[in-house]
């Protein structure tokens, strides 16, 4: 469909809204009537080839007295739906009186099959009759929509010659259309829109890279598709007509069963309602309401293949908290055995839930068949690199890539969107690579793959031709190494995060002076037992400052002993605190001593050898906290963390070790670091050529502008 007719197309029906809901309605509340008459009208179109013979079988049924008739009556009407009433909408534009159009409309809309009342219930339709009727505007809006000016149904209408009158609407554009409603309704309320709807071009790049990689092993055979995020439903569309399109090109027969959840309610009463149109692919109970995070409308299903633009940068703390909290999520789909691991936890930041979204796709792959599951997903910048490693988002991206699933990364241009204009990234996720690709992951940049809009359609102001969209994924099949390809082993995104501890060396503090301020801090705490044993202490340092810490401690211990005294940690926390203060010339903080038996001398591990009072012990030195830092090491550095830490810590810190219980690994993909390319500067010979230039032009103008003849 070309802009042209796709404007035509929105502006038509907005302006039913304009013609005939302005005097009653508030702009805001449009969507309440036009998004169901919409979709009323669109069933409706599919339903009226087929209305005398649905009427007659019901007439045959009442008269056999059947009761249960949907089944026998979609079946004539060739639908996954039917309706049963008396009346198509054009019958009722004729009614002159309100009250007989109310009843009349009511009939019409009883009449329609089950899957429908639920869709009409989702829109909450039935509530705004009662206020057309009073207004004395339901039948100019149904009027409206059945105008010989406007075609809503999937087929073309003909002229007396048979030519092209009105061309039908696929159920992708008509998706879009209904986008670009809820969008200017939005825009209304002054609301902002939240989801990110995709267009056409990208939905159908996204299915080519879905399925040219295995196009040649498509075979005679049933295929789920699924969309866990699928607003409008024209994701799962286009994914069909692909799928069945190179099965055709392969000569295989193949059935397709499509399968989306949505949250909200008019966006999923607007996909069951396409789904329903059509028909034989679809069952009554293939397209789920709710949230996918925290109620999972197919938590046994697994899918051939799954492909999601997911809402990114949108809080997603209320299923948080329906799954029980943070700490408390058991979800299996978010925490899994990995690594050693038994609860690895892939459970993003409160604030953005989009990897969620990949985590559910993944949990639902088949592993039991010879194609597995390929998973194609938009998503933003973000899901490349946000979370420190151990983190949800960071842990996500390592089980995927450890376990070898991730294919490629296509980065897509800025401004594909309608709603947003920001950088946004297609992960291709497979449990069944090619040999060639095992091991590996491809980057792709395609963000200077784009074609101009003629006029921007909201965000966005660039598309992506057919010939572009063989061009991107023609990048992906080859798999070559080019200027917009880059193939690297997996560990490339992998590091080891360290945590470096440098030693605690304190001093302390005995002088009299500073006992007498010791001696007022106890007794606020009321501890006149430790001032006793603090004095004696400083009595046997003769008041002098310390740069040992463990003499004072060995010392302070044996006169608490001697007294009877005992000292708790908190005792002592509170006599350090008050005593000590860090002095980088003074001895190391002794935390913990070794049995040599039992432990090797390791920089590596913290331990040490050093001597006291006269032998030789293996020490563990208290860390300070504010000399804490943290490194990362690639998973590819060479000699690994020992190297890179003898290399780029030991030769500036001869005290430091790492804290062997914090180092985590953690996984991120740079597109910046692989495809940035710097601006080529001007060489000396060329700015001095130009100023030389530019003298010769100026010669003797500073003489003119002084008053030179």
């Amino acid at each position: 469909m070309t802009n042209q007719i796709y404007n035509q197309f929105v502006s038509f029906i907005w302006g039913i809204a304009d013609d005939c809901l302005r005097d009653v309605y508030v702009r805001g509340k449009y969507r309440d009537v036009i998004l169901p008459m919409t979709v009323i009208r669109r069933l409706d179109a599919v339903l009226e080839p087929t209305k005398e013979a649905v009427l007659d079988m019901k007439k045959k049924l009442d008269e056999a007295e059947i009761v249960n008739q949907t089944d026998a009556l979609c079946n004539v009407a060739g639908q996954a739906f039917c309706n049963s009433s008396p009346f198509t909408l054009k019958d009722l534009k004729s009614r002159a009186k309100q009250q007989q159009l109310k009843a009349d409309f009511i009939a019409y809309l009883d009449g329609f099959s089950p899957n429908v009342q639920e869709i009409l219930e989702k829109f909450k339709f039935r509530n705004q009759i009662e206020t057309m009727v009073e207004s004395d505007i339901l039948g100019a809006v149904i009027e409206k929509f059945v105008s010989p000016k406007i075609n809503l149904g999937p087929k073309p209408v003909l002229d007396g010659n048979g030519d092209v009158n009105l061309p039908g609407l696929d159920n992708h554009t008509m998706g879009v259309i209904f986008e670009e409603l809820i969008r200017k309704f939005n825009e209304e309320n002054n609301e902002e829109a939240g989801e990110h709807f995709t267009p056409r071009d990208v939905v159908e790049l996204m299915a080519d890279i879905t399925f040219l990689p295995i196009a040649d092993k498509i075979k005679d055979a049933p295929y789920l598709v699924y969309d866990g995020a699928c607003g409008t439903g024209g994701m799962l569309t286009i994914a069909d007509e692909r799928l069945h399109q190179l099965a055709k090109e392969h000569e295989k027969s193949i059935t397709t069963y499509l399968y989306g959840q949505e949250i909200n309610p008019e966006t999923y009463a607007i996909t069951k309602a396409d789904l329903l149109i059509k028909g034989e692919a679809v069952q009554n109970d293939s397209v789920a309401y709710g949230s996918t995070l925290s109620n999972d409308g197919f938590p046994t299903t697994n899918f051939d293949f799954m492909l999601s633009n997911p809402p990114y940068g949108k809080s997603w703390k209320t299923d948080m908290e329906r799954l029980g909290g943070k700490g408390d999520i058991k979800d299996p789909r978010f925490i899994v055995n990995h690594a050693g691991e038994p609860d690895f936890q892939m459970i993003p930041r409160s604030s953005d839930g989009q990897l969620l979204f990949l985590a559910n796709k993944i949990s639902k792959m088949k592993h039991d068949t010879e194609m597995g599951s390929r998973i194609v997903e938009v998503h933003n910048g973000s899901s490349l690199f946000t979370g420190d490693a151990g983190q949800g988002e960071s842990n996500l991206r390592r089980y995927i890539i450890e376990n070898d699933w991730l294919e490629a990364i296509i980065a897509l241009p800025e401004n594909m969107f309608y709603n947003t204009g920001i950088a946004t990234f297609i992960w291709i996720v497979t449990n069944r690579k090619e040999p060639r690709r095992k091991g590996k992951v491809q980057l792709i940049d395609a963000t200077s793959i784009k074609s101009p809009l003629r006029k921007n359609l909201g965000n966005k102001n660039c598309e992506l031709t057919p010939e572009l969209r063989k061009e991107i994924s023609d990048l992906l099949v080859n798999f070559d190494e080019t200027e917009q390809s880059k193939v690297f082993p997996n560990e490339e995104f992998g590091y080891h995060k360290i945590t470096v501890e440098r030693p605690l060396r304190l001093r302390v503090n005995l002088t009299k002076e500073n006992l007498q301020s010791f001696s007022t801090q106890c007794e606020q705490q009321k501890e006149p037992q430790v001032l006793t044993i603090i004095e004696k202490v400083a009595e046997h340092f003769n008041y002098a400052i310390l740069k040992n810490y463990n003499d004072f401690v060995a010392q302070v211990t044996t006169v608490a002993k001697e007294l009877g005294i005992k000292l708790p940690a908190k005792k002592m926390n509170f006599i350090k605190s008050n005593l000590t203060q860090v002095d980088e010339s003074a001895e190391k903080v002794i935390k913990k001593l070794h049995k040599p038996a039992k432990i090797e001398p390791n920089a590596l591990n913290g331990i040490f050898e050093t001597e006291i009072n006269g032998k030789q012990h293996l020490v563990e030195y208290e860390p300070d906290t504010n000399l804490r830092d943290t490194e990362q090491i690639p998973l590819l550095h060479v000699g690994g963390i020992e190297k890179f830490f003898q290399d780029e810590v030991l030769s500036f810190a001869p005290d430091a070790w790492i804290d062997q219980a914090k180092t985590q690994i953690g996984y991120e993909l740079s597109f910046t670091k692989y495809f940035y390319k710097p601006i080529q500067l001007r060489t000396l010979d060329e700015i001095a050529a130009d100023i030389k230039a530019l003298e010769a032009e100026t010669e003797g103008l500073l003489y003119e502008i002084i008053g030179g003849k």
